[in-house]
């Protein structure tokens, strides 16, 4: 018998879906959805405490781990893979790990997730340390995967969070931070890759973007170290200097070929 409340599993506030027309299924979705902001703001000290002390850990060579399994592990890849283009990072600064491996990214992988050992000799093959900081991502806050690693890798003096949707679950408990979002019952009961994977994709955002901002890697309000990789950012770098050197977007595309950054050109013309 656990010792808190499985908000995750408890009865949707809907029945009998299946004689809604679509119509009322859309709107009481969405109704749900609105909820999901207001419980994330209520974790906001707890993600402002997470990043405040990855930031020097960050800045003097450690790297942010995510792991997760199913939708949880899913979305942790999907922030971790966001960054190099976004913001210019190495590959090797955030890192998403997954239950399972990388198969289990598009194919659900049988009893990946119970294996409390796991995640630690995942992480072992990165070379983890104690400048790391490991967040662990399950709307349910049992995960034997992601319990585990977070057990080993706060006893061997990494940081340590635990994004989770349930309250005083065993995950919040493990965690040196516990990030806890209850969004409430899930639209279709237990079917956490609604509410509680949206909280987990807001939180994650926010600790990523904040942490970018934190480390140099956003000048004003602008991604000046994104990757150049296709036309749409090659004309989004090219109108941030128009915009801040007063260059014709001719002359400005010129200096971001010949530069290879927003923050390169910005930094040689300002000299």
């Amino acid at each position: 018998m656990s010792d808190f409340d499985k908000i995750t599993e408890s009865p949707s506030l809907y029945d009998h879906l299946e004689g809604m027309e679509v119509s009322e299924l859309l709107n009481f979705i969405n109704d749900e959805d609105q909820k999901v902001a207001l419980a994330v703001r209520e974790s906001l000290p707890s993600i402002s405490a997470l990043v405040e002390a990855m930031v020097p850990r960050f800045l003097s060579g450690g790297r942010l781990f995510y792991i997760g399994a199913g939708t949880s592990g899913r979305l942790g890849i999907l922030d971790a893979s966001e960054i190099p283009p976004t913001y210019g990072m190495p590959h090797d600064r955030v890192i998403g790990l997954i239950a399972g491996g990388d198969r289990a990214i598009r194919k659900a992988v049988e009893h990946a997730e119970d294996d409390p050992e796991q995640a630690w000799k995942d992480l072992e093959a990165h070379s983890i340390n104690d400048l790391d900081t490991l967040v662990g991502i399950a709307a349910s806050g049992t995960t034997p995967y992601v319990i585990g690693g977070i057990r080993k890798a706060r006893e061997s003096g990494l940081l340590t969070a635990g994004i989770t949707n349930n309250p005083g679950s065993p995950l919040a408990r493990a965690a040196e931070i516990p990030i806890e979002i209850p969004v409430g019952p899930e639209f279709v009961t237990g079917s956490t890759r609604m509410k509680s994977g949206t909280s987990q994709k807001l939180a994650l955002n926010m600790i990523s973007t904040a942490l970018m901002i934190r480390i140099g890697r956003v000048s004003g309000n602008k991604m000046v170290h994104m990757q150049l990789s296709n036309n749409k950012l090659i004309d989004r770098g090219t109108r941030y200097l128009v915009e801040h050197l007063g260059l014709s977007y001719e002359k400005a595309g010129e200096a971001l070929t010949q530069f290879g950054s927003v923050q390169k050109a910005l930094e040689h013309f300002k000299k």
